[in-house]
């Protein structure tokens, strides 16, 4: 058996952001928040909720990125721990509208999605097939202290036509909520693969054919010379 990979025990990434509290929360604010590119945000799941504005600056290294992150939030001295839930953006300029955030409580369980970390080089790639990576991600539930960066997928056993399914993914101490059955990662026959194999059995047709056909005409062929009259001497 393939020994169980080892994941890296490292620190999950996190991000910084220093917030102001909002005291107005109606459209006038809100559109005045922005036009000094200003994000409105809330943080929500804990004692209370939060609503707070940051620097548009402040989200990029959080929002534009796959991967999965802490977002450390600083407000008027005090800090909270979260993770970001959900985005808005502008339907014209594309911008940054609001931002979602779920406070992080140790004995509270959060749902979140994970990004997939394949590791590995098929066999079913080496035997000529191409890779498919269906999904980037996982929806799982866990508590906050078992989070981190990626989920952990070898590849290196799948074969060609084969796939790995959400239901072959090991997350220990995670609760993996999407359908089982669903492929995460596939080999298929490649253009060339199918060529040389449509060749091949062109190729092998003829012979398998022109087999019965000679064993045919050797009887035919005897039985000419049998029913041949035998010259007198």
């Amino acid at each position: 058996m393939r020994p169980a990979l080892k994941e890296k025990n490292t620190k999950m990434k996190s991000v910084k952001i220093e917030g102001t509290r909002r005291s107005g929360l109606g459209k006038k604010a809100t559109r005045q928040l922005r036009s000094e590119e200003q994000v409105p945000a809330v943080i929500y799941g804990g004692n209370e909720t939060i609503h707070f504005s940051a620097p548009l600056i402040a989200f990029r290294t959080l929002v534009y990125t796959p991967e999965f992150q802490i977002a450390e939030i600083s407000i008027d001295g005090n800090n909270y721990r979260t993770i970001m839930k959900d985005l808005q953006f502008d339907v014209v300029t594309d911008v940054l509208n609001h931002v979602d955030f779920l406070e992080l409580v140790e004995d509270r369980k959060v749902v979140t999605n994970l990004p997939l970390h394949f590791v590995g080089q098929p066999q079913g790639v080496k035997d000529g097939g191409r890779l498919e990576l269906k999904m980037k991600s996982l929806h799982i539930r866990t508590y906050p202290k078992y989070l981190k960066e990626n989920i952990m997928v070898n590849i290196d056993d799948l074969q060609l036509h084969g796939n790995i399914r959400v239901q072959d993914v090991k997350a220990e101490n995670m609760e993996i909520l999407n359908s089982p059955r669903i492929p995460v990662a596939s080999v298929v026959t490649t253009r060339a693969l199918r060529q040389e194999e449509t060749v091949a059995v062109a190729g092998a047709a003829p012979a398998a054919a022109a087999a019965p056909a000679a064993g045919k005409a050797a009887p035919a062929a005897a039985g000419k010379a049998a029913a041949a009259p035998a010259k007198k001497k």
